[in-house]
């Protein structure tokens, strides 16, 4: 067997939670006897997330993260709480997937003490921020139009989890980020500037696309781009979007499997929480969405279920695999359980101490 051969198998077995859906796909695949179904809105997900990582690749090797990290660093000191608001701001308005896209990359080229913490509470803040609008997330613009809501209800219902969430993020941050920076890691690289440029004009436009101001083909640009002038950018992570893929694959399944109908909608909340920890909120949500009017109590499920489990929130995923794939220690995935847990137990008491009648 050929050194890159066993690179490729070593790389599989390291790959839990794809290996995990690989297998839950295939069985329930073999019980279900049928292929699993990927909808438009699945494609149209791995195709944006394929072009975000090219965009970010690029970013990458034309030094750009560097060069944030720099002016970051220079600006003076609380550089980790300063990078967990600029996550709550993008994520309100780009979604928590495209936050973390940017920002763990960003993070992650810097030289911190605990690197890890800050990735978590990232992804914490991501998570929560992006609760707040209708186009924070997947699942909130489907809640929008599937139940006709007003901009106002939407958000009355929903801003006390957000503003209670990014408290307690903020306290935590204050506490375990103060004084962790060193420096900045130098490598002798300059910025180049034309590459950069380009970038960011792609990563400008497909999120326009991606807020459905633009269409989404203009990704095809970044690809044309990427093709033929920085076809090393093309060295993004494919295990990645394979997980995605086959998750997708996984979750359309379980909705087969788990056919059952709400008899009480003051269960929606506790069932939504969890079914997001099983098979994450985005999924959770269009499931849960045709059995039951209680909009209220669904969307606060899904945002709590967005914390707890690394599958919880596919936004969490990204963070994972990005951390994962610079600094591989086995000790992350158990701090960010612990503090994700710890953020799920907190959403539910403060749920039912401010919404349950």
């Amino acid at each position: 067997m050929k050194i890159n051969e066993v690179s490729f198998l070593r790389r599989i077995i390291e790959e839990k939670l794809l290996v995990f859906v690989l297998l839950g796909a295939f069985f329930t695949s073999i019980w279900l006897r049928r292929f699993p179904k990927y909808s438009l809105s699945d494609l149209k997900a791995i195709y944006s997330l394929f072009v975000f990582l090219l965009i970010l690749k690029g970013l990458e090797r034309s030094n750009f993260f560097y060069y944030i990290a720099e002016r970051l660093r220079a600006a003076g000191s609380f550089l980790g709480i300063k990078l967990i608001f600029l996550t709550a701001l993008l994520a309100i308005f780009v979604t928590n997937d495209v936050t973390l896209l940017i920002v763990v990359p960003l993070t992650l080229v810097l030289e911190i003490k605990d690197r890890a913490i800050l990735v978590i509470l990232e992804t914490i803040t991501a998570n929560a921020a992006s609760a707040f609008t209708p186009f924070g997330n997947p699942q909130n613009m489907f809640i929008y139009y599937h139940y006709h809501l007003s901009a106002f209800n939407f958000l009355k219902v929903i801003s006390p989890f957000v503003l209670f969430s990014l408290s307690l993020v903020l306290i935590v941050g204050l506490v375990k980020t103060r004084g962790k920076f060193l420096s900045l890691e130098r490598n002798n690289v300059k910025l180049n500037k034309i590459n950069c440029f380009i970038y960011l004009s792609l990563l400008a436009l497909l999120i326009l696309a991606i807020l459905k101001i633009l269409p989404l083909t203009i990704g095809l640009a970044a690809l044309a781009y990427v093709l033929f002038l920085d076809r090393r950018s093309f060295a993004v992570d494919y295990f990645l979007l394979a997980t995605f893929f086959v998750f997708f694959g996984f979750t359309d399944n379980l909705i087969q499997i788990f056919n059952f109908k709400l008899s009480n909608s003051q269960v929606v909340f506790p069932t939504s929480v969890l079914l997001s920890q099983l098979i994450s909120n985005v999924p959770a949500t269009l499931f849960l969405a045709d059995f039951t009017s209680n909009w209220q109590a669904l969307l606060w499920g899904v945002s709590v279920g967005g914390f707890g489990s690394v599958v919880g929130s596919l936004a969490s995923l990204i963070s994972y695999k990005f951390y994962k794939s610079k600094f591989p220690q086995a000790k992350f995935l158990l701090r960010f359980h612990l503090y994700n847990f710890a953020f799920l137990f907190l959403g539910i008491v403060f749920y039912f101490l401010i919404r349950s009648r």
